[in-house]
């Protein structure tokens, strides 16, 4: 079953500049799916519709059957999203932002408490939680606003460059969190210029090159004898 159906999406901007051009993509349950492209390339908007943040006219979206136009807090309500600079409630500490965002998805008190614990352990921040997000550093911000979209076991992950600003040990704990999520049923749809671990730990790819799709398919049959980092730069240099 798809968990993400993007059909045709294009998205032009008010001053003409069409930054993404008839796109679509499907990501099923189990999938971890690398969505890669140089800056400037349209990953962005493309995320930024998909989690509802940005209007779209051209296409259409849809998460678990769902239309994000018509559907968004049905959609919303089974989708976490953390931007490539996650923008957090400063003024409270790591466990009143997390108690919040359990608020809002409906956990129970020993959901959350069960939740929080075991990945706030995994992330080494359980020391930290009593004191205020603005005296964390981008590493810890990072690592709380990821424990604050999994804690409600999102049935879509949405992450635009999560493994930056992550420490060596942090980015293998959020490694094995999507691979957690998805034999759970869940997908991952994530961003990242870190080539070598898209292809180690995913099993599909997308490559976005101005605007359009230039590759789309299962890993291991478009990487084959080369690398990801070889395939990329070879798109580059013909596009």
């Amino acid at each position: 079953m798809n968990i993400l159906e993007i059909k045709n999406f294009g998205k032009t901007y008010n001053n003409g500049k069409q930054a993404v051009e008839n796109i679509s993509i499907e990501v099923a349950a189990g999938d971890i799916f690398a969505f890669i492209g140089h800056n400037g390339a349209g990953k962005s908007t493309t995320i930024k519709a998909v989690v509802g943040v940005l209007d779209f006219e051209q296409g259409e979206i849809y998460i678990e059957g769902l239309s994000i136009k018509t559907n968004p807090i049905d959609c919303k309500s089974i989708t976490a999203y953390v931007p490539d600079n996650p923008d957090l409630y400063e003024h409270l500490t790591g466990i009143q932002y997390l108690n919040f965002i359990s608020d809002v998805f409906g956990l129970s008190s020993s959901e959350r408490e069960q939740q929080i614990k075991k990945y706030a352990e995994a992330f080494e921040i359980m020391g930290n939680l009593g004191d205020l997000i603005s005296s964390y550093s981008h590493g810890m911000k990072q690592k709380i606003a990821l424990i604050g979209a999994v804690i409600h076991k999102p049935k879509l992950l949405i992450l635009d460059e999560p493994f930056v600003g992550l420490d060596p040990k942090a980015a293998i704990v959020l490694r094995n969190i999507m691979k957690d999520l998805c034999t759970r049923g869940s997908a991952v749809f994530f961003s990242t210029h870190v080539l070598d671990v898209a292809q180690k730990l995913c099993n599909k790819i997308a490559m976005i090159h101005h605007g359009k799709i230039a590759i789309n398919g299962e890993m291991e049959q478009l990487v084959k004898e080369q690398s990801l980092e070889d395939l990329f730069m070879e798109v580059l240099e013909n596009g």
